[in-house]
């Protein structure tokens, strides 16, 4: 069966945007919280055995507050998009390691695990497609 022409009508550009500002949303507020409670950013990154804490937690409040706040704007979307996917995926696994627990902490941990997976895949999915008109990305070209 041969796909139908898209619908020249489809709002593709208002859809792109809803879409970075939704993924960004939680990259921003949580790298915000990590920022503005850095202490306590540090001792969770100790507790979940991420490699040197103090570096580990800038590297993720300088990826999940600058790189979802470039997603907002839509500056350098494919390639930004694509890193935080990879950094999505590796932090699943450095977070959320639900083979480690047991009971409802299990089930919650692998809520979150699969979870990360799925934002990866929205994150791919707006690398393919790019920022949209209403971008600094557009504004760009």
């Amino acid at each position: 069966m041969k796909d139908k022409p898209m619908n020249t009508s489809f709002p593709r550009d208002q859809v792109l945007f809803a879409s970075r500002l939704l993924l960004a949303l939680l990259f921003v507020l949580m790298g915000w919280s990590k920022l503005t409670g850095f202490e306590g950013t540090v001792g969770y990154m100790a507790s979940t055995g991420a490699p040197v804490p103090t570096v580990s937690a800038i590297i993720a409040i300088v990826t999940e507050l600058g790189i979802g706040l470039a997603l907002v704007v839509g500056f350098l979307t494919r390639p930004l998009s694509l890193l935080l996917a990879i950094y999505t995926i590796v932090t699943a696994f450095i977070g959320h390691h639900y083979w480690t627990f047991d009971g409802v902490a299990r089930y919650d941990m692998w809520i979150h695990f699969y979870k990360n997976f799925s934002i990866a895949g929205g994150l791919l999915a707006l690398a393919a497609s790019g920022s949209g008109r209403f971008s600094v990305d557009a504004l760009r070209r």
